[in-house]
């Protein structure tokens, strides 16, 4: 199981869209292409059904569903305690997005180190998630103190419907994640990083608005692409998820499932609410 983000993803696809990890494992076995091909508990093709009796210790849905409630959770609570603690008038306001900025560092490292290891590390996901929270709860307060509450509660709603929407039209079968789509998204999301990297960066040096990307038409263009990312960052969570309960990955893989899960919700909320900003008259 892999990680969608388009920074912190490094596990690819096998050729028949299993799992790296678990292939390795298997060719050396003397296995064929499928890296499940042995596993006396994948699905019938036929049937959709367990082939024998469920083992213990292998991913479910009901994992994934919870460790993903419990990263998100932690995010939110974090957010709430940042955005409640860390005031943003504008006496303390370089000192909170200090405190921000800060905390998204170290979201930052925490997350490329996970992203690195074999194997989860709950300690890792989960403080990921707490730093990361911090950072959304002093951007979230900033927004709603100068640009107006609504702005906030547009970007959480607009979060969720994306997320519903996505789930809905993967389980009907109108998204299919193939290699192709795979590619197509891990390319578009590669440039999309680059050009708002250069953009931050003219920002930084040259002052202003950068390069543009992030503010009037080009920044609601650039907006709109920055979610479309997301939403098909999600349609490949759900797709290794899938795979994962039905082919049998360890039960510890539910965490990189909820890891992934995260990252992407974090990656479409900030999306929105930057789009929203721009659209409400603030650039």
């Amino acid at each position: 199981m892999r990680s969608s983000n388009p920074v912190f993803s490094r596990r690819g696809f096998s050729r028949d869209n299993g799992y790296a990890g678990f292939e390795a494992q298997h060719v050396q076995a003397g296995t064929a292409t499928n890296p499940y091909a042995s596993n006396p508990y994948a699905a019938d093709p036929a049937t959709g059904l367990p082939q024998a009796p469920a083992r213990a210790g292998v991913m479910t849905i009901d994992d994934v569903v919870s460790r993903t409630a419990l990263t998100l959770g932690t995010v939110i609570l974090t957010a709430v305690l940042a955005w409640t603690l860390l005031p943003v008038d504008a006496a303390n306001l370089n000192k909170s997005y200090g405190i921000a900025v800060g905390a998204a560092l170290v979201a930052f490292v925490l997350a490329m180190v996970q992203s690195f290891k074999r194997k989860p590390t709950p300690a890792l996901i989960l403080g990921y998630a707490a730093f990361e929270g911090v950072f959304l709860g002093v951007i979230s307060a900033a927004t709603s103190t100068y640009i107006g509450a609504g702005v906030v509660i547009q970007a959480v709603l607009g979060t969720m419907c994306v997320f519903a929407a996505v789930l809905f039209a993967y389980k009907m079968r109108w998204i299919r994640v193939t290699r192709r789509f795979y590619g197509f998204v891990m390319a578009a999301a590669l440039g999309f990083v680059l050009l708002m990297v250069a953009n931050s960066l003219f920002a930084l040096f040259g002052g202003g608005d950068g390069l543009g990307f992030r503010s009037g038409g080009l920044g609601i263009v650039f907006g709109i692409v920055g979610v479309v990312l997301g939403a098909a960052f999600l349609a490949m969570d759900f797709k290794q998820v899938e795979d994962g309960v039905t082919y049998g990955a360890p039960r510890e893989e539910s965490w990189l499932a909820a890891f992934g899960l995260t990252m992407t919700l974090v990656w479409i909320y900030l999306e929105l609410l930057r789009l929203f900003q721009i659209l409400s008259g603030d650039d």
